[in-house]
C-alpha cells in the first residue's frame, strides 16, 4: 500500500472513531466535545523530546490566544531556522470571543495530546481549527488534504435542492471573498424544495487574499455534486478554507440581516381555529399528494432513456435569419471522455482561471495539439441559454481579434467549450499584477488597445450578424503568444438586425464597473453600452489600476471622477501608470488615449463615438478630437465590480440561532489534492 493511501486509510478511520462519537450523542450546551470533529497529524517530519522544535512549540500554542487580531484569527511563529514554530488559529465567525478562547484552548491541549511528535498537525473542532507546521502556513493556498463530510438523508427533491443550494453557495463566496483585511466569512439561507430552508456558512482565513479566497471556497463548493449531490446537509474543511450547509439554522442569526415578518392577523377561538384548523389539514394533504405525484412522475422520467443531446436552437435576428441546431452541428462536437482525459479530470494543476461561465483548463488532446476547456461551474448562474449562445455565435465569427471556438461537448449536466490555447492568459492577468504589468511597454499596451477596437469593430459592423458583447472587459480579453489580443465569453452577446441601433432587456448581465449607466439603471443596451466598457477598460490599461477606485498615494477615491477631475485640473499625468512614466514613451500619445477613454465614456449615448471612430482615432494622431463631456457617476459601493451580474439569483436573506450544537449525521469522505 502506498504512503498515500496508507494516509488516507488512517485518516479515514481516525475520522469515523471520532464522528460517530458525536453523532450518537446529543448536546445540550455550547462547550466544545473534548475530540476534534477531524485531526490530522503529519508523519512526514518529526521532533524528539525535549528538543528546541518542543520548546518553541510550547511556547506558541500557550502564547496564541494572546495574539487576537480581533477577527477570531490568530498567528503566532517562534524560532528560527530548523526550530522554528508557524501556528495559526481560526475561530468561526459569529461565535462570541469568550466561547472561542475556550475552543482554542481546547484545541492546544488536545491536538498536543494526538500529535505528541509531530512537527505538524491541524485540528477542526466545530467553532475553531488549529494547525501548526515548521513550514510557512500563512497566506497559502497549497491544499495538503481537504475533509468532506455528507449527511446520510438526501432531498426528496435533489434537482431543486441543488438548484437552491447552487446560488446560495455561490453568494456566500463572493461575499466572503470581498471581506478584504477584515472577516471572510458569510452565511444566510435561502428557501429550498417544499417549505424547506437551506442555511449556508462559508469562511477563509483573512490572511488570503480576495481571489485566493473565491479560488480556495470555489474549489470546495465544486465537490458538493460529487461527494453531497441532493444531501441535506455536509460541509468541507480546509486549512485556509470552510463551507457548511444544513436545513436547520447552525451559526448565529446575530451576524445575519433578518427582514421583519408582516405582521399576523389577531388571535382568535372557538369555530375561527377549527376552521383555520381544518384548512392547514387540506393544504398538507394536497401539497403531500402534489409532492408525492412529483416524485413518481420523476422517477419514471428517470428510467427513460435520455436522448444523447437535445436540440439547442438559437434564432438569429441577423438579415440572413434561420436557426442552427448544435444536434446538426456535428464537426464542433468533442466526445466527453477525450476532453476529460486531456484536461487530466480537470485537475487543479491544469487550472487557467475562472469566468462567469465556469472555470477554464488547459488541455492537450491526444494528436498533441493544446486547447483551453471552459466547464460550466455547478454553482454558475449562467446555463444552457449562455452555452448555447456561445456555440451558436462564435461558431460563426472570424475575425483575427476573436477567440476561435473549436467546438464544444454535453454529457448529462456537464457543458463544455473548447477553445483555441492562448498561452499568456487574460489581460486582466498582466495588466494588474504588480511584476508582470513591467512587460507591458506602452507600444505593447497601444496595440493591445487597437486590437480590441478592431475586435469590437468587426462585431458591431463587419461581421454577417450584428453583435453587441455586452460583458467587455480585462477578463474577458485573451492574449496570445506574441500579446495579440483576442475578444472572448459570449455567452451575454446579444444579436441585432443590421438595422436596429438599440434594444432593452428586464435580465441585466454584465459586470458593475464596465456596464453603461443606461443599461445598469434602465436595461437599454445598444453598440455605445460596448463602447463605455471600452472606455473603462482604456483607462484601466492607461493607469494599471482596476475601475473599483483610483488609488492616489494612500487615498482611495472613485476611478471615474478621479479620471474626470484630474482632466479638467489639468492634472491628467497623474492617471498614467508609474511604469509608463518611468520608460522612454511619448507622455503626449499616453494622453491622448486618455482623452479617447473619457470620449467613450460620456454620459449621453448619443455622445460617445462608435467604433469605427475610435479606430480612426486610434490609428491617426494628426486628427482632431472632440472635448470630452462630463462621464456618467453611479454610486456602487455596495457592490464589487467585478462580479458578473445575473439579476435571476434570489436573494440571500438570514435567519437561525445558536442554540445547541448540533450535527447532522454524516458520511466522511477524505481526499488529497496535490500542490499547484
Amino acid at each position: 500500500m502506498s504512503i498515500l493511501a496508507r494516509k488516507l486509510v488512517l485518516c479515514f478511520i481516525s475520522f469515523c472513531s471520532i464522528y460517530l462519537t458525536h453523532t450518537t450523542t446529543t448536546t445540550t450546551t455550547l462547550a466544545q466535545p473534548p475530540d476534534f470533529i477531524f485531526n490530522f497529524c503529519e508523519n512526514s517530519a518529526n521532533y524528539t523530546a525535549n528538543s528546541t522544535y518542543q520548546s518553541n512549540l510550547e511556547t506558541a500554542l500557550t502564547s496564541l490566544r494572546t495574539t487576537n487580531r480581533g477577527l477570531g484569527f490568530y498567528m503566532l511563529s517562534v524560532g528560527d531556522g530548523n526550530g522554528r514554530v508557524n501556528s495559526v488559529a481560526l475561530c468561526r465567525g459569529d461565535i462570541k470571543p469568550d466561547l472561542c478562547d475556550s475552543c482554542l484552548k481546547d484545541s492546544t491541549v488536545r491536538l498536543l495530546q494526538l500529535c505528541p511528535t509531530q512537527k505538524a498537525a491541524i485540528g477542526y473542532y466545530d467553532y475553531c481549527l488549529l494547525k501548526y507546521s515548521n513550514e510557512n502556513i500563512l497566506g497559502s493556498t497549497r491544499i495538503n488534504m481537504y475533509v468532506g463530510l455528507a449527511n446520510t438523508q438526501n432531498s426528496t427533491d435533489i434537482d431543486g435542492f441543488n438548484g437552491a443550494l447552487g446560488p446560495l453557495m455561490r453568494a456566500l463566496r463572493l461575499a466572503a471573498a470581498a471581506g478584504g483585511d477584515q472577516k471572510k466569512f458569510a452565511s444566510g439561507n435561502t428557501s429550498g424544495p417544499g417549505l424547506s430552508t437551506i442555511f449556508g456558512l462559508v469562511q477563509c482565513t483573512p490572511d488570503l487574499t480576495e481571489q485566493q479566497c473565491s479560488y480556495c471556497l470555489e474549489d470546495a463548493i465544486n465537490q458538493i455534486p460529487n461527494m453531497m449531490n441532493g444531501k441535506v446537509g455536509g460541509r468541507i474543511l480546509l486549512p485556509m478554507c470552510n463551507f457548511r450547509y444544513e436545513t436547520f439554522p447552525f451559526f448565529n442569526g446575530s451576524t445575519l440581516v433578518i427582514p421583519s415578518p408582516p405582521p399576523g392577523p389577531p388571535p382568535s377561538s372557538g369555530k375561527k381555529n377549527n376552521t383555520v384548523l381544518i384548512i392547514i389539514i387540506i393544504i398538507v394533504i394536497v401539497t403531500f399528494t402534489i409532492t408525492l405525484v412529483c416524485i413518481v412522475m420523476r422517477l419514471r422520467n428517470k428510467k427513460q432513456t435520455r436522448p444523447p443531446l437535445p436540440p439547442i436552437s438559437i434564432r438569429s435576428n441577423s438579415t440572413n435569419g434561420g436557426t442552427m441546431d448544435i444536434s446538426t452541428v456535428e464537426s464542433l462536437q468533442y466526445d466527453f471522455n477525450s476532453v476529460k482525459a486531456a484536461t487530466n479530470n480537470f485537475s487543479d494543476e491544469n487550472k487557467l482561471g475562472r469566468g462567469g461561465f465556469g472555470t477554464v483548463y488547459k488541455g492537450t488532446l491526444e494528436d498533441g495539439n493544446q486547447i483551453a476547456v471552459k466547464r460550466l461551474a455547478w454553482d454558475s448562474g449562467q446555463g444552457d441559454l449562455e452555452f448555447k449562445n456561445e456555440v451558436l455565435l462564435v461558431a460563426k465569427l472570424q475575425h483575427r481579434n476573436l477567440v476561435r471556438l473549436l467546438g464544444f461537448s454535453v454529457d448529462g449536466n456537464e457543458r463544455l467549450l473548447i477553445y483555441e490555447f492562448l498561452p499568456n492568459t487574460s489581460l486582466d492577468q498582466f495588466i494588474f499584477d504588480p511584476d508582470k504589468r513591467m512587460l507591458l511597454d506602452w507600444e505593447t499596451r497601444y496595440s493591445i488597445i487597437k486590437g480590441i477596437a478592431k475586435g469590437l469593430l468587426y462585431l458591431h459592423e463587419d461581421s454577417r450578424l450584428k453583435i453587441i458583447h455586452r460583458d467587455m472587459k480585462t477578463s474577458n480579453v485573451l492574449l496570445d503568444a506574441y500579446m495579440n489580443p483576442k475578444i472572448a465569453d459570449f455567452g451575454m452577446a446579444r444579436l441585432f438586425k443590421t438595422e436596429e441601433t438599440e434594444g432593452d432587456t428586464t435580465r441585466i448581465v454584465g459586470t458593475y464597473g464596465y456596464m453603461a449607466p443606461e443599461y445598469a439603471m434602465h436595461g437599454q443596451f445598444s453598440v455605445k453600452s460596448d463602447v463605455f466598457s471600452f472606455g473603462i477598460l482604456i483607462l484601466e490599461m492607461v493607469t494599471g489600476q482596476k475601475n473599483q477606485y483610483f488609488k492616489n498615494g494612500d487615498k482611495k477615491e472613485d476611478f471615474l471622477t478621479f479620471a474626470w477631475k484630474s482632466w479638467k485640473n489639468g492634472t491628467t499625468s497623474y492617471l498614467v501608470d508609474p511604469v509608463l512614466k518611468e520608460a522612454s514613451t511619448s507622455l503626449k500619445d499616453i494622453i491622448r488615449s486618455i482623452h479617447i477613454g473619457l470620449l467613450c465614456v460620456q454620459e449621453k449615448v448619443n455622445d460617445r463615438p462608435n467604433m469605427a471612430t475610435i479606430v480612426l482615432m486610434l490609428n491617426s494622431f494628426s486628427m482632431a478630437l472632440p472635448l470630452p463631456t462630463e462621464p456618467a457617476f453611479f454610486m456602487r459601493s455596495n457592490f464589487d465590480p467585478e462580479v458578473p451580474l445575473l439579476q435571476e439569483y434570489n436573494s440571500i436573506t438570514g435567519s437561525g440561532g445558536l442554540g445547541s450544537s448540533q450535527y447532522s449525521v454524516n458520511e466522511v469522505t477524505i481526499s488529497d489534492f496535490v500542490a499547484r
